[in-house]
This record gives structure tokens, sequence and C-alpha cells, in this order.
């Protein structure tokens, strides 16, 4: 699963750094970055649920 921040949308809420710290990371410019190329199966729901928290709807998944 692959997992992206769309920097042109986000607005360095952090919300998703609380919830998967793992994966994701606010850069120095106060923007979500995604620490890692992809993310295990059983790891959906956490990565799901920062998806929906999002409160910029900056970040999206894909199966590839």
């Amino acid at each position: 699963m692959k997992i992206q921040v769309n920097p042109d949308i986000c607005a360095g809420f952090g919300i998703c750094t609380g919830i998967a710290p793992e994966v994701f990371e606010l850069h120095e410019d106060g923007y979500a970055v995604v620490l890692v190329t992809g993310v295990a199966q059983e790891d959906e729901d956490t990565m799901r649920r920062a998806e929906n928290q999002c409160p910029a709807r900056a970040i999206s998944i894909s199966e590839t």
C-alpha cells in the first residue's frame, strides 16, 4: 500500500503524525511528509484513520 501527502493541500495540522508517527512527519516547512515507501497491509486501518481524520484531505492511499 502506498501513502502520499499532497503538499499543495496539506495545511500542517499534524494529526497524521499523531496517528502514525512511524509513517508521517512534519517537515521543517511545516507540512507532512511520508517517511516510508510502502506500508504493510496489516496497517491499513491506521492509514485509513489518518486519511479520514486529515482536515485538509491531503492524504491519499493506493494499493500499489
